[in-house]
């Protein structure tokens, strides 16, 4: 299960990254939040919450990260494109590509931080 949570605190971290480029990129070409992007933001939403979820088995379980602020750096990840999407009242112009693009470059530092803090589990 550790392992598991590991591998998809990875995915977490990449996929951060390319909807922060991705977002970027839009926003320096012009375009506004495009339907695949939001679709993009659902899935990504749910790869956060998954981790979530076995973060929470583990530990249930009796497996604590290496630092109790590994919690907070999750909660955080876990919540912000929820936030930003009621921060920008679900609009999808260009300006909210912007803070997409902020937002999710945020995720990805956050999640580096997590994967740091959460290091070996300890016993």
């Amino acid at each position: 299960m550790e392992t598991i949570h590991g591998r998809l605190a990875l995915t977490a971290i990449m996929y951060a990254l390319v909807m922060g480029i991705w977002a970027a990129w839009d926003y320096f070409r012009g375009k506004s939040v495009s339907s695949s992007y939001w679709g993009a933001l659902i899935i990504g939403e749910l790869v956060m919450v998954g981790q979530g979820v076995l973060g929470i088995i583990l530990v249930l379980s009796g497996r604590m990260p290496a630092d109790l602020i590994h919690f907070l750096y999750g909660v955080l990840v876990a919540l912000s494109w929820p936030a930003a999407y009621v921060y920008t009242n679900a609009r999808a112009g260009r300006s909210e590509a912007a803070i997409y693009a902020l937002v999710s470059f945020f995720i990805f530092g956050l999640a580096i931080r997590a994967l740091m803090t959460g290091g070996a589990l300890a016993p």
